[in-house]
């Protein structure tokens, strides 16, 4: 009998800790629009980031000539930003994942046509994964995957977009997906992309959008929309996407005390959980958020 109750009661024990159990995450974050936000390789070294993306490719489709803006760090006119290919080599050595950005919340893009998103995969494995161009923007680094913010044009064939860049996953090298969609739900630009159930992280943007975001002393905007995320969207991993510091965005800054205390413990029980995405380096630079974050994320 006693054999049976301390079965029983480990049983019990371990189910309760199921229930409650919370999901340790890593952090992301954005790099490129900021020159005063330091190299790529600093970026990594500082070991606070489990993932990188690089911001942004904001010119392609629609016949455009693709164009990459990296702000003050290099100028990819003159090929200036080939030394891109240090760091993200150096990311990866530290386990870091990197990704090519594209879109923004500035720039000319759209994708008229399947054709097109299929053109635009293929510049986009030629020059920055795993083909072979003359013209890498980037040199000759293999980023590991391309995230999709896309906040601007037509909301059109980022589906096939998608479809078509996990089809290069076949040729031996994993190229991850992951996309930036804003908080309402369903995001009107990458709503269809995300149904793919083919994104390994979708870091929504809790922020600029006060339906579902922080609120001073309110918490229930965000884990109600963080909620129905996680029990819609079919995708690896969710993240937290937050500004790094209060200018960093309209709205939506969450005081770190609050993320730690209120905020990170309500939406680590899900299983999806996979940490917070911070915009942007600078910003995270000048705050210090990331640091007074880590240890709870």
């Amino acid at each position: 009998m006693a054999r049976i109750l301390v079965s029983l009661l480990f049983f019990f024990v371990s189910v309760a800790a199921l229930i409650g159990a919370s999901h340790a995450g890593s952090i992301a974050v954005y790099w490129g629009q900021n020159g005063n936000e330091g190299t790529l390789e600093a970026t990594c070294a500082t070991g606070r980031y489990a993932y990188v993306n690089i911001a942004f490719l904001n010119q392609f489709g629609g016949g455009r000539t693709p164009g990459i803006n990296l702000a003050g760090h290099c100028n990819p006119a003159s090929n200036g930003c080939a030394s891109v290919s240090n760091g993200i080599r150096s990311c990866q050595s530290r386990g870091v994942k990197v990704m090519l950005s594209i879109g923004g919340g500035a720039g000319s893009y759209s994708l008229g046509s399947q054709a097109d998103a299929r053109n635009v995969a293929d510049y986009l494995w030629n020059n920055f994964l795993g083909g072979s161009s003359s013209s890498r923007p980037l040199g000759s680094a293999v980023v590991d995957g391309i995230d999709f913010d896309i906040e601007l044009g037509s909301t059109r064939h980022y589906d096939d977009l998608a479809r078509a860049l996990s089809a290069y996953s076949s040729r031996g090298r994993k190229v991850y997906l992951t996309a930036a969609p804003q908080c309402p739900f369903p995001d009107s630009h990458l709503g269809a992309a995300l149904n793919t159930g083919l994104f390994d992280y979708v870091w929504v943007q809790f922020y600029n959008n006060p339906q579902c975001q922080y609120t001073s002393g309110n918490i229930n905007n965000l884990v109600n929309s963080w909620n129905r995320w996680t029990s819609s969207i079919n995708a690896g991993k969710m993240f937290l996407g937050l500004p790094a510091a209060p200018a960093a965005a309209g709205s939506g800054y969450i005081p770190p005390n609050v993320l730690t205390s209120q905020v990170l413990p309500a939406i680590k029980k899900s299983p999806k959980y996979g940490g917070v995405m911070l915009w942007n380096k600078n910003y995270d630079d000048q705050n210090g958020y990331s640091a007074s974050i880590r240890a709870s994320v």
